[in-house]
């Protein structure tokens, strides 16, 4: 029985592929250049792209489970469904994807509204399978360190309401946990959503206050400028992404994203240890060359 992992060589698929290996999984990864995929060994490594129905035909044989992660691209709903369809032709009965947490509220952020329109295909065509909906990786702010060091502010414009930020870390073993659970299922299990959350629900300002603290320093947070935001991104990355980061951050103003009452104790339990915290990350990060 082998296990699927698609967007297996980002920050979440890799941490996947890993954790898979690490508890015994038969792991096939699918990557557009073979050449340049740096696995653990024992790890199946097959060419092929999610717009290419050929190449997802011959990674399907085979496969008893998927792991589904969509980069935000601009026809990413459509490689969610292209991947789907050919993954229950191909009999496979059991997926975990990984959408985004208020992907059912954020309903004009054009990637939140698409990985809603995935869950809802994914129940109505009857997989077993868990929803992963993370909130803010915290890994995001690893692109942000020369901004923090270099000009004494916390760029990233998340307001006041709050982010569960996560660790790409803890998202991977989860996603791992989940797909061996189904995969050595005796029995169908029911479909599941699991929000993933960090422990702590960080503002901009205690986001700031955590990098001052770490360097030493003072770091301040300059405020909730979404069009500033966008125009910096845009230098490089497409205007439509650009502006779909800007839709996500005046989101984050006016709802945050919140865990639910529970999120933070279960997965816990589920890891069987303390989730990893924005401080040690921005520790780990300042620590590095």
């Amino acid at each position: 029985m082998t296990i699927l992992v698609t967007g297996a060589t980002g920050s979440v698929g890799r941490n996947v592929v890993e954790q898979l290996v690490k508890r015994g999984a038969d792991v096939r990864a699918l990557a557009r250049d073979p050449a340049k995929a740096d696995f653990p060994a024992g790890v199946t490594v097959v060419r092929g792209d999610l717009l290419d129905v050929d190449s997802l035909r011959n990674a399907f044989t085979g496969v008893s489970t998927l792991f589904l992660l969509n980069a935000v691209v601009a026809d990413e709903f459509t490689q969610a469904l292209i991947a789907l369809n050919l993954a229950r032709e191909a009999g496979v009965e059991r997926v975990v994807y990984l959408s985004v947490i208020h992907s059912d509220r954020y309903v004009n952020v054009p990637h939140f509204a698409g990985k809603f329109g995935v869950e809802r295909m994914i129940e109505q065509m009857g997989f077993n399978a868990t929803i992963l909906r993370p909130a803010y990786f915290m890994n995001n702010d690893a692109t942000i360190k020369d901004v923090v060091t270099g000009y004494g502010i916390y760029p990233m414009p998340i307001g006041s309401r709050g982010l569960a930020m996560i660790d790409a870390r803890d998202i991977g073993e989860i996603a791992a946990l989940e797909l061996i659970r189904r995969e050595r299922a005796a029995a169908p299990l029911p479909l599941d959503r699991i929000n993933l959350v960090g422990p702590d629900t960080l503002t901009g300002a205690k986001a700031a206050a955590i990098w001052s603290e770490v360097l030493g320093r003072t770091i301040a947070y300059p405020g909730d400028d979404t069009a500033g935001f966008e125009k910096n991104l845009r230098q490089f990355m497409p205007s439509w992404m650009a502006f779909d980061m800007r839709l996500m951050s005046e989101r984050f103003l006016t709802e945050g994203m919140i865990p639910e009452a529970g999120d933070v104790a279960r997965l816990t339990a589920l890891l069987g240890r303390p989730l990893r915290s924005y401080r040690d990350f921005v520790s780990e990060i300042a620590a590095s060359a």
